[in-house]
């Protein structure tokens, strides 16, 4: 607590200087200084109970390691987002999946990670354009190194995946990527379906606007933020986004600004009790600040035996990983 009054104490002075230096008024940075105190304090959730997070960010591991978890139910094994994925991924050793949620042209929540089914399937177009009844006709592992080994598989509603994790006791994180209203609709019935997922599921997202309605549509759920520096202004592959001088230099400053938030402000607006960051820009010390704030650090995509050593042994915190059984490069 002390830790956390004196992070305030230091937050809020700094954007009193700010302001103050930006508009010569002191009493005009003081009023706008208290107003965002004011703010986070009447907005702000407290994280769940920190033994209801252990529960699904600390699962039993394999002899005492830490928890694995499939990425996409490990699209380097089986053909993601699939509930093959899923089978494999536990039969593998995994204590979790990710897996990401989209939604067809009338509304049924599936997994899905692309806004296209393109590259995963032998369909084509957005998956908002198609109506379930199509979508379910594709075949999901169409596109997989290992096609012929899983022939046929299908792309599964939400509620069939939340059925074959259940069965086969697998922590889900669940990855929002937008639509936050229809996302915490489709995520909020299956929490009331199966309350076994309050103890068993994290709701994730990049975008704080997801977490945030999460936390305010049920403040029971375990949730995280997503992060990856540079995110804004750098693809995964670390090439700009922009070709343009001034547009790489605005949205690296957007992304420091963005990173400062995700350090000082939104963690503690939203009450997450974890953070997943993108493995490049982990550490002893990264993870050891986030401990000191109850949060638990989970690094994504670690993807090699010498990165999983690393994790196991040293950072000692759980890791999304593409393959539980071999190296792998990303699939991003």
């Amino acid at each position: 607590m002390m830790l956390h009054l004196g992070d305030e104490v230091v937050y809020f002075s700094a954007v009193f200087l700010l302001v103050m230096l930006g508009t010569r008024s002191a009493a005009g940075a003081s009023l706008l200084t208290a107003c965002l105190y004011v703010f986070m304090v009447m907005f702000r959730f407290p994280p769940v109970p920190a033994d209801q997070a252990g529960r699904v960010l600390r699962p039993r591991a394999p002899s005492g390691g830490v928890p694995v978890v499939a990425h996409r139910g490990g699209s380097h094994d089986a053909p993601e987002n699939t509930l093959t994925a899923i089978r494999e991924a536990s039969r593998n050793g995994a204590t979790g999946v990710e897996l990401d949620l989209s939604f067809t042209a009338d509304g049924v929540a599936v997994l899905m990670h692309d806004e296209t089914v393109d590259r995963t399937t032998n369909g084509s177009g957005p998956v908002s354009k198609l109506q379930f009844v199509q979508l379910k006709r594709l075949d999901a592992a169409a596109r997989h190194r290992l096609k012929d080994k899983f022939s046929v598989e299908r792309v599964p509603t939400l509620q069939e995946a939340v059925q074959e994790c259940i069965k086969h006791q697998l922590t889900i994180f669940f990855d929002v990527k937008g639509q936050p209203d229809k996302a915490v609709s489709a995520l909020h019935e299956m929490y009331k379906k199966f309350p076994v997922l309050y103890n068993s599921s994290i709701v994730s997202s990049f975008e704080p606007k997801v977490i945030y309605k999460m936390r305010q549509t049920d403040p029971n759920v375990v949730t995280a933020l997503t992060h990856r520096p540079w995110r804004l202004s750098r693809f995964d592959d670390g090439t700009p986004r922009s070709v343009s001088t001034w547009g790489q230099l605005w949205t690296g400053v957007l992304d420091v600004l963005l990173d400062w938030a995700h350090h000082h402000i939104l963690w503690k607006l939203c009450g997450v009790s974890a953070i997943l960051v993108q493995k490049d820009f982990l550490s002893l010390d990264y993870v050891q600040y986030w401990a000191e704030r109850g949060v638990e650090v989970v690094g994504w995509t670690v993807n090699t035996a010498v990165e999983k050593d690393y994790y196991q042994n040293l950072l000692k915190i759980g890791y999304i990983t593409d393959s539980l059984l071999e190296d792998c490069d990303s699939h991003y």
